[in-house]
């Protein structure tokens, strides 16, 4: 998402790396001694872009209406996936997180099998695309 470190073109127009957030906040980067990382128990995406974890049946829908998946200044639906570890571990590492706190746990309750990827071996395509940035 974030203009310098996402998946360009397809990123937001501001920087929302944990160095973008400190002088933005008005703060000092030195100043913070914990930051926490927060992230949705599952993927989501406005628009276009590469999205390995993407779910296009029949969960999917069920993220994305128990979620009330929607962009916040477009209005246009996110697309919905399973938890991306492999995206969210090299957030971690790029942005220096020191704890992580999962949101929207409660949109999985219903669900029989919750699915995490932890490797791009089966998307291929996907994988090429995300080792020009991993």
């Amino acid at each position: 998402m974030d203009y310098s470190l996402g998946t360009y073109p397809f990123v937001t127009s501001s920087n929302s790396s944990l160095g973008g957030i400190a002088p933005g906040a008005g703060v000092s980067a030195t100043s913070i001694d914990y930051s926490l990382g927060i992230s949705k128990a599952y993927t989501t995406r406005v628009g276009e872009g590469p999205f390995p974890t993407e779910l296009n049946e029949e969960i999917g829908s069920y993220l994305a209406e128990k979620g009330g998946e929607v962009g916040a200044s477009t209005g246009r639906p996110r697309r919905c996936g399973w938890l991306d570890a492999v995206l969210l571990s090299h957030s971690v590492y790029l942005n220096g997180i020191d704890g992580i706190c999962l949101t929207k746990i409660d949109v999985l309750d219903g669900l029989e099998t919750i699915k995490i990827c932890s490797d791009y071996s089966s998307a291929l395509t996907e994988k090429k695309f995300l080792n020009q940035w991993l």
